[in-house]
C-alpha cells in the first residue's frame, strides 16, 4: 500500500510517501511545498491543489492520510488551513483516492505512544520509526510524515470498528 501523508496549510503544505508492506513501513519521499505569502488567497489554494494533484499523478497513493484542524486562537490561521484541507480532500477525491482523516491527537499516540507529545518527541519518533538519519527540517513535513504513519499503524483497524 501507498500513502499519501499531508499536513496541509496555506504558507507550508508538508507531504509523505510512504509505503506499507507486510507490517513495515518505509519512506519513500518527503519534503514540504510553500506558497508564496505576496500571492493572494484564491493563487496559494491553487497552487495547493495542483501539488497534491501532481503528487497523486507521479505515486499514485492508495490513500490519502491528512490531518485534521487544530483550532487555536489564531482564528484567521485556522481557516485558511481549513481551505488548504479542503483543496487537498478535493484533489484526492477527484483522482479516486480514499481520504482518512486523523486529530493530532491521534496521530501523536500512534507515533509516540503519549497524546500530549511535543514537535521534538514527534520528529524524533518519525526519525526512528523510518529509519532515517535525521530529522526533517520543517516540522510541516514531519508531521506529514506522522500523519501517513498514522494511517500505516491503523489502517487495518478501521474497517474494525
Amino acid at each position: 500500500m501507498i500513502v499519501l501523508g499531508l499536513d496541509p496549510g496555506i504558507a507550508r503544505l508538508g507531504w509523505a510517501i510512504l509505503s506499507v508492506d507486510k507490517g513495515k513501513v518505509k519512506a519513500i519521499s518527503f519534503d514540504c511545498f510553500e506558497t508564496k505569502k505576496e500571492l493572494n488567497l484564491p493563487e496559494r489554494i491553487f497552487l495547493v491543489h495542483e501539488k497534491v494533484s501532481g503528487l497523486i499523478k507521479k505515486y499514485k497513493p492508495d490513500c490519502l492520510s491528512i490531518e485534521e484542524i487544530f483550532f487555536s486562537s489564531n482564528a484567521k490561521t485556522a481557516f485558511s488551513v481549513g481551505q488548504s484541507r479542503g483543496v487537498c480532500i478535493l484533489a484526492a477525491e477527484q483522482m479516486g483516492v480514499p481520504t482518512y482523516s486523523y486529530t493530532p491527537l491521534q496521530v501523536k499516540v500512534a507515533v509516540t505512544g503519549y497524546g500530549k507529545a511535543d514537535k521534538y518527541q514527534v520528529g524524533q519518533m518519525v526519525k526512528t520509526i523510518l529509519g532515517l538519519k535525521i530529522v526533517p527540517k520543517l516540522d510541516d513535513t514531519s508531521d506529514a510524515l506522522a500523519v501517513a504513519i498514522t494511517h500505516a499503524f491503523s489502517y487495518k483497524m478501521k474497517g474494525k470498528i
